[in-house]
């Protein structure tokens, strides 16, 4: 997969680029989120640095990734549980983590041993600058899905998964808890017209199977490590249309 961790990326997450541009139509929505200035973002601890107010980028991946974690610590304490806060890497290029050396051909990526989750921030300046699609909703996915791995983690449903089908109910899991908080979202009012489709689009356009069949002109679902375009969009429309994370047991 080319992730250094059990419930890393998305698949083969230099297809998304691919993705957006010609899946989702280039710019996709309108933006979907109002984003407000968060101050300073930390940088990898290794670079001493942080990340600028000003970096749109940054301010997106920060915005959503504290949206998701709030929506996830209302959830735990309706269970009458605590929600352990997973913390952001940003990195360029290369960074090491609890998993291993993480690169920026892995994209987005969550490291169950340290229980972080890495953004490599120029996945996202590509994605706005070069292929014309600023942070929307189809991205807010991609960090949904990542923390949704660290849910996955502190309920201890990670560390009992050890086959390669168990591996595809994790991540059809990560994808309706992506839902779960997507339904948060648009009680909230940070949804705008378009942006469910584009969360929609994105699920089904990193299916395994729709990523064979435009990498290799074959299907072969003995070989999948997500799910289906078709399964990826029915699990993440199950925790939307309920919020329910009771109603994401891919196991059962």
């Amino acid at each position: 997969m080319g992730v250094p961790a059990v419930g890393g990326g998305l698949g083969i997450v230099g297809v998304l680029l691919f993705v957006v541009l010609n899946v989702l139509g280039g710019g996709g929505g309108a933006g979907g989120f109002s984003i407000p200035s968060l101050g300073p973002v930390d940088a990898p601890s290794q670079s001493g640095g942080t990340i600028p107010p000003d970096d749109e980028s940054a301010q997106f991946v920060a915005f959503v990734l504290e949206d998701v974690q709030l929506a996830w610590e209302a959830s735990f304490a309706e269970a009458g549980r605590t929600y352990e806060r997973t913390t952001l890497v940003l990195f360029e290029q290369a960074t090491q983590t609890g998993c291993g050396v993480g690169q920026s051909a892995t994209g987005p990526f969550y490291c169950p041993r340290d229980r972080k989750v890495y953004i490599d921030l120029g996945f996202y300046r590509e994605l706005s600058t070069r292929f014309g699609a600023p942070g929307d909703f189809a991205q807010a996915y991609v960090i949904a899905h990542e923390v949704g791995h660290h849910v996955q983690t502190v309920l201890g449903i990670s560390e009992q998964v050890d086959t390669r089908e168990e591996g595809v109910k994790l991540e059809l899991q990560a994808d309706c808890f992506a839902g779960v908080w997507g339904h948060a979202a648009e009680r909230d009012g940070l949804l705008e017209r378009g942006d469910l489709e584009e969360g929609l689009a994105a699920a089904a356009a990193v299916g395994d199977d729709r990523i064979q069949e435009r990498t290799s002109g074959r299907i072969d679902p003995e070989s999948w490590t997500h799910g289906s375009s078709e399964q990826r969009q029915e699990w993440f429309t199950r925790g939307f249309e309920t919020g329910d994370p009771e109603a994401c047991d891919t196991f059962g």
